[in-house]
Formats: structure tokens, sequence, C-alpha cells
């Protein structure tokens, strides 16, 4: 049974997320507003407007990692929402032209446990998601890969503390349906650990197969 410490730790980490979210996402998109280059100098020097914010993907899938403390399997069902923002207008020169994906990605979740015991994950990622062809592919295959933080309503003999840090690498793929719209596949290696901030912290290693959605702007 959940106590009443756990609840509400969940509630402020819940509000904490979105307040949190809310900030980045409202300081790119004012960084893009302000990135915009003034009418007469567009005009002058034929440059385009800067837009940051380039998509917004949903995805979900499965989860496997293998508890070494005989507590059987973490199984857990993630819900990623996750939003692109380009960096190529900061990196492109006269010398240097990245053809493909060079995106920064913020990406907040929630997610079902369903082992050992039903219970759940949210937290928020900070990936680099890059990509290896050009854009106007309709297949575009990309590396992602990041950090991240996450509270575990689980406890596990792994991790003294529910609160852990995660890094991500992965490989996967947009396939585009449309021009904007593309389905997307990817798999994921997380690694979860809480830097030492308490004891044990031996790591839960979760491989993740994931798929859904990319909606670009």
């Amino acid at each position: 049974m959940v106590s009443m410490k756990d609840k509400a730790s969940q509630v402020i980490l819940i509000s904490f997320l979105f307040v949190f979210c809310s900030f980045i996402h409202t300081a790119f998109s004012q960084a893009t507003k302000n990135s915009r280059v003034y009418p007469e100098i567009k005009k002058a020097e034929g440059k385009k407007e800067v837009k940051y914010f380039k998509g917004l993907e949903v995805l979900t899938g499965y989860g496997l990692a293998k508890l070494k403390s005989q507590q059987g399997n973490y199984q857990v069902i993630p819900l990623f929402i996750g939003f692109d923002y380009d960096l190529k207008p900061l990196v492109n020169k006269k010398y240097l032209t990245l053809p493909g994906l060079f995106q920064f990605v913020l990406e907040p979740f929630v997610s079902y446990v369903s082992s050992p015991n039903n219970n759940m994950e949210m937290g928020s990622n900070f990936l680099l998601k890059v990509g290896f062809l050009p854009e106007t592919y309709r297949f575009q295959p990309y590396f992602k890969g990041g950090l991240g933080f996450l509270y575990m309503s689980q406890h596990t003999r792994e991790q003294g503390s529910q609160f852990n840090f995660n890094e991500y690498a992965g490989l996967g793929a947009h396939f585009f349906l449309t021009k904007d719209l593309a389905f997307t596949f990817e798999y994921r290696f997380r690694h979860i650990s809480n830097a030492d901030i308490d004891k044990p912290n031996k790591g839960i290693n979760t491989n993740f197969c994931i798929f859904g959605i990319n909606k670009r702007f």
C-alpha cells in the first residue's frame, strides 16, 4: 500500500515536472521569437526566419530489465512526450552544413511498472538526436542519447533511493507517412543509478522497444 508520504512525494514531483517542463518550453519559444531576423535585415540579406521548435513526439513501448536481487524482472510501459528543438541554426556555418537531424529533445515521461509490483515512474529526459540522412528523405534513421532524472515508486534492492538519474542511448528511425507526420520506431538502452546519493546503488539496466508518432512543424 502506498503511504501518505509517498503520495505526497508523487504529487510534489508531478507538480515540479509540470512547472519545469512548461518553463523550458516557454524559454525555448521565447528564444525562437528573439532569434528571428529583423524584416529589414531579412530583406537586405535574404535570410529566412529562424525556427527552433520543430516537432512533437508521442512514444510508448515496452522495457525489460533483469533485477539482480531475485525480485524477478523489472517491466515498464512508458509514455514519452518529446519536444524537438532544431540546433542546426546554431552550428550551420559557411564551411559546416549538417544535412540530417540535429535536435535537442526535452522529454517528460510517465511509466507504468507492471513487475515486480504494480508501480510507476515519472521524470524527464534531456536528449540529443542526430540524423544520418537529409531531412527531405521519407526514411530518416537517427541516434538518440542523453541524460535525465526519474522518481520510482517501486522499491528495489538494487537502489537505496527512489529518486534516480538515468542515461539513455539508442537508435531509431522516422518513416514519414506525409510531409509532416511520421511513424517512429526506436530501440533504447537505459541505465539507472542515484550517483551514490544513497546505498545500495547497483543500478538497473533496461532495454526498450519503442514506437509512436512524430509531428513536424
